[in-house]
């Protein structure tokens, strides 16, 4: 007698139900216009999607359920599987919640250097942190837990960017062009984002070309990270010290950054992201995490250099999760100091660019 189809496993469409329901008891993130009246005033506007009320509090809670539903329909996870997953925290956070969702074991494989508060998202959520040195070893070290667990490893950096359906299917990329149809520039000039995996980029990239979009994707890379020396030589061999800013900016080149949909590298410094995730929280009225100060730096950048040249246009960008989860590094003065080092000249420099 032939085998049942695994189509018609009941508990894969329990799975897929439950993650279905899970996003339909979701509404869209906030898109919030920034009070800048030095870029306003000259007919540019910017713009931040507020992925913080995600129920787990980031971006990669949209990653986190697209890579739970890739994996169910390829029927890599079943009942009972042990979810590993490599990540510097935020994604892990999210995919914890899904595992619970699902009734499914959780592992994440971090650096020591994941804040608490991540950790203990994670924990609440009933996963389990396993602890490393350094975020290259992250890896190998998923796998290797992966295969002691008969588990499954999610690896976000290979499949972030197939995970996601780019020609739209309620994706990120369809709802932020959706939530700028009353705006007077509609049609953003740029996207800014950052690259963790380069799923984001490589999601909202397609989408531009595939809607045939003037749009223009920047992805603002954070000091120690590969992706834009990789972007400028095109050698996927090349490795790097490794990003500071937790969340994102990679030692190695990741198989989900497609460096073919970006049009604009922005390098920035350390200080001058933890310098404008200050002044941008300042503006906000609400803490910001450091990546979404990455993000804002090159915003910040783009739009001058539109002013000097006399442009009109819309920017747009990501705030990628909030400040609270960060209070005891980024958002204290004397970590800043002992880590970082000094950010006031950074202070200035961001001051001036947000004129």
């Amino acid at each position: 007698m032939a085998a049942m189809p695994h189509t018609t496993s009941p508990w894969l469409h329990e799975a897929i139900n439950r993650i279905e329901a899970d996003y339909q008891r979701s509404a869209d993130t906030h898109l919030i216009p920034l009070p800048l009246p030095g870029f306003a005033g000259l007919g540019i506007d910017l713009y931040l999607k507020d992925e913080s009320t995600h129920p787990t509090g980031s971006l990669k809670h949209r990653l986190a359920r697209s890579l739970f539903l890739y994996a169910l329909c390829n029927g890599w996870v079943h009942e009972g599987s042990t979810i590993v997953e490599a990540s510097s925290g935020s994604t892990a956070v999210s995919e914890a919640y899904f595992a619970r969702l699902l009734g499914l074991p959780f592992v994440a494989v971090m650096p020591r250097s994941t804040s608490v508060e991540k950790i203990a998202l994670i924990e609440f959520y009933g996963g389990r942190c396993h602890l490393v040195d350094s975020a290259a070893q992250v890896y190998d070290e998923a796998r290797a837990v992966a295969a002691q667990a008969g588990g499954h490893y999610m690896d976000q950096f290979t499949y972030a960017e197939r995970a996601t359906d780019w020609r739209g299917n309620n994706n990120i990329a369809e709802s932020m062009f959706t939530q700028m149809r009353r705006e007077r520039h509609a049609v953003p000039r740029w996207i800014v984002v950052g690259a963790g995996t380069g799923g984001t980029s490589a999601t909202i990239g397609r989408y531009v070309r595939f809607q045939r979009l003037a749009t223009g994707i920047c992805v603002a890379d954070p000091e120690g990270s590969v992706f834009a020396a990789y972007h400028r030589t095109g050698d996927a061999t090349l490795t790097a010290p490794g990003s500071r800013i937790e969340g994102i900016g990679r030692p190695r080149v990741e198989p989900s950054f497609v460096r073919t949909l970006v049009d604009r590298m922005e390098e920035v410094a350390d200080c001058d992201s933890l310098a404008a995730m200050r002044s941008l929280s300042a503006l906000l009225g609400r803490r910001v995490g450091p990546s979404t100060g990455t993000n804002y730096v090159a915003m910040l950048r783009l739009a001058s250099e539109m002013r000097q040249r006399g442009e009109q246009g819309s920017i747009l960008s990501l705030l990628c999760d909030a400040g609270e989860r960060y209070l005891p590094t980024y958002h204290d003065a004397d970590w800043v100091m002992q880590r970082i080092g000094d950010c006031g000249p950074a202070q200035a420099r961001i001051a001036q660019l947000q004129g």
